[in-house]
């Protein structure tokens, strides 16, 4: 088999734990294409298992990028969410529900770990490695991977939703909210959300967005009205519904470059959160 051959049966796994690490479709798509130069440039004879070569590589080059790459958010203009997955899986090793496993509110919880916190979670709760091989990648003793691992577990889980809706629930109240936010339906608008819901816009800075959450529906709903008070969408064109990030939401059209993202994060018959993704800059694949 080939370099390239025997590297994309890989691929989209490496992808999917970049991603995880970075909250970057882009970035991760770089890292995985550094760990390929790496994997031509290796002595083959030397790799007993492609996978765990593999997983060492990217996981080393996430860290090191991880580091810049939380300086950049310390002076991240507004609220910063992961780049939004339209309508896209990427695998983890093991048989996990996508909302679980890749929800913007999961991403959100992974970036408020350390890089060390962070590694040591994905590889072994998400990707089901050892303890002992997640101390080898990282460089550091079993016990110590333990702990990391034990206070990311114990953080992630105070923001991941407890229940998932069935698909068909989250499909019924998107086209609900969307119905309702197209006429401006403030009443229909307020039934569907939770009264303790969260609004969070990303625009980086470079489109206007909330520079900090909206929290409760009252507030929430008054957002809307400001929007709705503005006129319709450019051109006429409706918002597109997809998947995000495992959960239902829209593509909306922008007149300035690639289109808006929305995720509605729905338990308990009501939506919970709202993730709008304004910066075209994370935008640029759709």
């Amino acid at each position: 088999m080939t370099d390239l051959g025997s590297f994309e049966k890989h691929r989209r796994r490496l992808i999917g734990l970049a991603y995880r690490f970075l909250g970057s479709r882009s970035e991760a798509e770089d890292v995985v294409q550094d760990a390929y130069l790496r994997w031509h440039g290796a002595d083959r004879g030397a790799v007993e298992d492609e996978g765990r070569f593999l997983n060492s590589v990217v996981s080393r080059l996430c860290l090191d990028r991880a580091k810049s790459a939380r300086a950049r958010r310390e002076i991240y203009v507004g609220q910063w969410l992961p780049e939004p997955l339209v309508d896209e899986e990427f695998d983890a090793g093991t048989e996990v529900e996508l909302a679980h496993d890749l929800s913007v509110a999961l991403m959100m919880a992974l970036e408020r770990l350390s890089p060390l916190e962070r590694a040591s979670f994905l590889l072994h709760d998400i990707f089901d490695l050892e303890f002992a091989e997640v101390a080898r990648i990282l460089g550091r003793n079993e016990a110590a991977c333990r702990q990391l691992a034990s206070r990311a577990r114990e953080r992630v889980q105070q923001d991941r939703p407890r229940f998932a809706p069935s698909a068909e629930e989250g499909k019924r109240l998107a086209k609900a909210f969307r119905e309702a936010s197209i006429k401006g339906d403030i009443a229909t608008l307020s039934s569907l959300l939770a009264k303790d819901a969260v609004l969070y816009s990303d625009g980086g800075g470079k489109r206007s967005a909330a520079l900090n959450p909206i929290f409760g529906a009252d507030k929430i709903l008054r957002f809307f009205a400001g929007i709705a008070g503005k006129g319709p969408m450019p051109g006429g064109i409706q918002p597109e519904p997809v998947s995000i990030n495992g959960l239902p939401g829209f593509l909306i059209a922008e007149e300035d470059g690639p289109p808006s993202t929305m995720a509605l994060e729905i338990e308990g018959g009501v939506i919970t959160a709202i993730y709008a993704v304004r910066n075209p800059d994370k935008l640029r694949h759709l």
